[in-house]
């Protein structure tokens, strides 16, 4: 048996950094205050706290002389402001790939478009989205799109880590009832990377493996990309939700990859049971 890793597995430069950063305030400062988990995933929150960065829910919450981290997903304005006028100690660890997000959109309401978000309701990122510009519409698919009456003119963004396919059945939907569309690819080249490498190894492999929190959007859709191309694809948390059954005689071949919000450690350990399970001594193929 073999076993063939993506390359892009795991966390993406925003989201390790963003993590470095909160680990690095919490060492200076003895704490780090955040509005949310940094990430969609249990382990890392959980060392995280640990560490000494916390949780709350205002910015009034934050005591004197600590930092508060804004995450990678992005943050609104208001925030902003208020964090400025109570002279708080920003660390920003907005994405640079969201701020440009934020920026594109901002460009098209100077252009007096109709904005459209595509992504999902009530996530940080778009929220963060949404928040830099008046009355954007969020829509998550070919559906919502329907509903749409005829525009004029509209501007339209994507959230980070959706699926091209989503995208572009949407932006489909969109160009019969939008006569002047401008729409941005914002799907980041992370998330892009990471899809192609599981598309190509779910069907080249008998057994596909994801690792990524249940809360993780993008976690998910990394399993339904394998799922559509090879059902005996699997999605963990961790290490210990791998079940033996899976790895029966005719499977020769595993691939692994991980969302974004999956530290390196948790990957090595479900790479090291996998091992065990399938009594593999050579080491791991990356895939590129």
């Amino acid at each position: 048996m073999n076993i063939i890793v993506a390359k892009d597995a795991g966390y993406c430069f925003g989201v390790r950094d963003a993590v470095k950063m909160a680990y690095e305030a919490a060492d200076a400062y003895g704490e780090v205050y955040m509005l949310g988990h940094i990430v969609h995933n249990e382990r890392v929150v959980g060392d995280l706290e640990k560490a000494g960065a916390k949780v709350v829910d205002s910015l009034d919450e934050v005591p004197v002389n600590k930092p508060i981290l804004f995450r990678a997903h992005g943050t609104s304005p208001d925030l902003w402001n208020a964090a400025t006028e109570k002279k708080l100690n920003v660390v920003d660890a907005t994405c640079p790939l969201v701020t440009e997000i934020h920026e594109e959109f901002r460009k098209m309401e100077a252009e007096k478009r109709q904005l459209i978000i595509i992504g999902d309701h009530g996530h940080d990122e778009v929220i963060g989205i949404a928040s830099q510009v008046a009355d954007p519409i969020v829509i998550s698919s070919v559906a919502e799109a329907r509903k749409l009456g005829r525009m004029k003119k509209a501007g339209v963004v994507s959230q980070s880590t959706q699926m091209i396919e989503n995208v572009q059945s949407i932006v489909n939907e969109l160009m019969t009832r939008v006569f002047d569309l401008k729409f941005v690819n914002t799907i980041c080249y992370p998330t892009r990377r990471n899809h192609q490498q599981i598309k190509q190894l779910a069907e080249n492999c008998d057994l596909m493996i994801v690792i990524g929190s249940f809360t993780s959007a993008n976690s998910k859709r990394l399993t339904q990309l394998a799922l559509e191309r090879n059902p005996y694809s699997y999605q963990v948390s961790e290490a210990s939700e791998l079940k033996t059954e899976w790895f029966s005689d005719s499977v020769k071949t595993v691939g692994i990859s991980a969302g974004a919000s999956t530290p390196d450690e948790i990957i090595q350990t479900v790479i090291d049971r996998v091992q065990e399970i399938g009594q593999i001594t050579e080491k791991e193929t990356v895939y590129e």
